[in-house]
């Protein structure tokens, strides 16, 4: 077998110097070497049969044409195809280059990947253009040479993909510890940023041209240098400049950084920056504002400081913080990667701000009630059980706010309301928490046909506030909130699923048919149920409620299901109530609020005997509830809408623990 070897370790048609070699019999190699080639295929082959000074033997044309080329080649095609084979070792040599200078500023794997695979794409081109087949032996004498000397020289510095967790902080901290040893402090105490990434780019939205500087701030109206702060979420380090992606709470802006500029007010500056800054790190930076030639917008950096020292790695930048268990556990880390989920608690506040501001604007007051009960009330569910040591108490998380801030009505404030923390010690799912935020509200000489148009009126100015429209998507549905929103009785909607289901909800004698025809309906465990009105209510919830996508007030409740709420006025067996729904969930629950002590007490002690036999959800009697509605109630029409659902809708969020900031979770396993 022979081989054809270059000199320097790379192959070159046009060689100064070759070598011949050949493998023996016993893996002995005979190598040979002979001066610069003639460019003429004839006098190639001339040199080769007169044989040189160093006598070779005479090659044959099959050994000469696998050597030197077809004879046909003409000077001009041999030299053009050494230009391709030169152009292309040295696109290899400065991404070689490039590469060892990413890793020298700590630039992750997946970051280099495609680094790597562009510089293996023109070493196999190489082999192409010089016939020589990619052997896997010098891959392995290049990973060896993690061991020469120029490495060592970094005292065998891994790459932050290559670090344990444990490792990434200590190398974190000793960065810390340099910075204090410098005399400078990692964990600053005040900085004074006076532009977001957000003001910047409207500023200068449509000002500078690609490669222009703003020198005197002739755009904005600080007065002074532009200094900005935020959190490092990208570093590129390229000899003398660098760029860092800076990330605050309106968005992102990039910094530059120029030896030579840093370096007017610090000769260290840009030294401690490739030294001390990592992702994840908090600086500020001051400067001025410029186009990159690629036209971005950049803080051109006179200064830096550090702010906050990160020990920590930021997530993966492509594969980043995916699995959803782990987003809400570490809602901090989400927050910072995500843009989308910090715009959901954006919108969350401006939801609650703008509820707030709507039932201020129309005389309510908000008052605080109890959060621990002696007695749970006010809703059907199961609490939350808790123990006063020194007052030596049983006592209940609320389930409701409602009875306090009924009492709060008999005792003359006519418009009052609570937005706050609900505790249920039920199911969790993709829209059930234990914890959630609700408003309850009452409003005194109102009934509850007032409170739906009270609830379309705050509903709808929270989507302008925060969506700009009431045309909203949601999921694959487009939600339309364009008032007047359907009212429809629950026993209507239902006959549209069970055109059968037409019974007196007075008539017990019906309720064996009304079992039976739910059942062939699909509605499971309805032969357990009592009266018509609870039959009724399961075919709703079974077979109606999750197709109320567009908003629906479903109106005229069984009274065995609202035991809190006013007899209908014209309708026996039905109570004045209605609840709201969209996208197949219950979003608000309103009563004309029961205001008769005695019927109170009647359906106080219905619900305790359920309790007694069993039923978790269901309430005792209240008696200092009963004896302040004694005192007279003016009518009242109530209301409750749940937040973190309507949060859901606003910001098309799937789940309910997508727009709870902290939700409830298991131990991590």
């Amino acid at each position: 077998m022979t081989k054809f070897i270059p000199s320097a370790g790379r192959r070159r048609i046009m060689a100064s110097t070759f070598i011949l070699a050949f493998l023996r019999p016993g893996g002995r190699v005979a190598a040979f070497s002979f001066p610069r080639i003639p460019a003429s295929p004839a006098a190639r082959r001339s040199m080769i049969s007169s044989g040189p000074s160093h006598r070779l033997p005479r090659l044959g044309p099959s050994l000469t044409t696998r050597l030197f080329g077809t004879a046909e080649k003409s000077p001009a095609s041999v030299d053009a195809k050494s230009g391709e084979i030169s152009a292309v070792e040295s696109q290899i040599a400065a991404k070689g280059n490039e590469i060892r200078a990413l890793k020298e500023d700590g630039i992750s794997k997946s970051d280099l990947a495609p680094h790597v695979e562009e510089l293996l794409a023109l070493k196999a081109k190489l082999a192409e253009l010089t016939g020589e087949a990619p052997v896997a032996a010098p891959k392995k004498e290049q990973k060896k040479k993690k061991q020469n000397p120029p490495k060592q020289k970094q005292g065998g510095k891994k790459e932050e993909g290559e670090m344990s967790i444990n490792e990434l902080r200590d190398s974190r901290l000793s960065k810390a510890a340099a910075m204090r040893d410098a005399g400078a402090e990692p964990y600053a105490y005040v900085y004074d940023p006076n532009r977001t990434a957000a003001q910047l780019a409207q500023e200068y939205e449509g000002k500078l041209e690609p490669g222009e500087e703003d020198e005197t701030g002739e755009h904005t109206s600080v007065e002074g240098e532009v200094a900005v702060a935020g959190r490092i979420m990208a570093r590129r380090v390229f000899g003398k400049l660098a760029f860092f992606t800076l990330q605050d709470e309106t968005g992102a802006v990039q910094l530059q950084f120029d030896k030579k500029r840093l370096g007017e007010r610090d000769s260290d500056s840009f030294k401690n920056l490739k030294a001390w800054t990592d992702s994840g790190d908090i600086i500020g930076a001051k400067g001025t504002i410029r186009r990159t030639d690629k036209g971005e917008l950049t803080l051109y950096a006179r200064e830096w400081t550090m702010l906050t020292k990160s020990a920590l790695p930021l997530p993966d930048k492509y594969h980043g913080l995916t699995d959803i268990s782990k987003r809400y556990r570490n809602r901090h880390l989400d927050l910072i990667v995500n843009p989308s989920v910090r715009d959901t608690f954006y919108k969350r506040a401006k939801i609650t701000s703008s509820l707030r501001n709507q039932l201020d604007a129309k005389g309510f007051l908000e008052i605080e009630t109890p959060v621990l009960h002696t007695q749970p009330g006010g809703a059907e569910a199961k609490p939350f059980e808790t123990y006063h040591n020194t007052m030596d108490m049983d006592l209940t998380l609320r389930i409701a706010t409602e009875l306090h801030l009924k009492r709060l009505i008999i005792g003359g404030f006519p418009r009052v309301y609570e937005l706050g923390r609900i505790f249920r010690n039920e199911g969790i799912s993709t829209r059930h928490n234990p914890e959630f935020t609700s408003v309850e509200l009452y409003q005194a000489y109102a009934d509850y046909d007032d409170m739906m148009d009270l609830t379309e009126e705050l509903v709808c100015g929270m989507a302008s506030k925060v969506c700009d429209s009431t045309t909203i998507p949601y999921g694959e549905h487009t939600i339309s909130l364009e008032r007047p929103w359907r009212r429809v009785t629950m026993h209507d909607v239902v006959k549209e699923e069970i055109p059968d289901f037409d019974f007196d909800l007075n008539d017990q004698s019906t309720l064996d048919a009304a079992r039976s025809v739910a059942s062939a309906a699909g509605v499971p465990d309805v032969q357990n149920l009592s009266t018509v009105g609870y039959v009724l209510n399961a075919c709703f919830e079974e077979l109606c409620e999750p197709k109320l996508i567009q908003p629906t007030f479903v109106i005229d409740y069984p009274v065995e299901v609202s035991p809190l709420s006013k007899p209908h006025r014209s309708k026996v067996g039905m109570v004045e109530r209605f609840e709201l729904f969209a996208t197949g969930r219950e979003m608000a629950n309103s009563f004309s609020e029961l205001t008769d002590p005695v019927d109170q007490r009647e359906r106080f002690e219905a619900q305790a005997a359920k309790k007694a036999a069993g039923d978790e959800e269901a309430c005792d009697v209240d008696e200092e509830f009963l004896a302040a509605l004694e005192q007279g109630m003016p009518p009242t029409g109530g209301l409750g809408i749940g937040i973190d659902r309507l949060v859901m809708l606003l910001t098309d969020s799937p789940s309910i623990r997508d727009v709870i900031a902290f939700p409830l979770l298991k131990p991590d396993a």
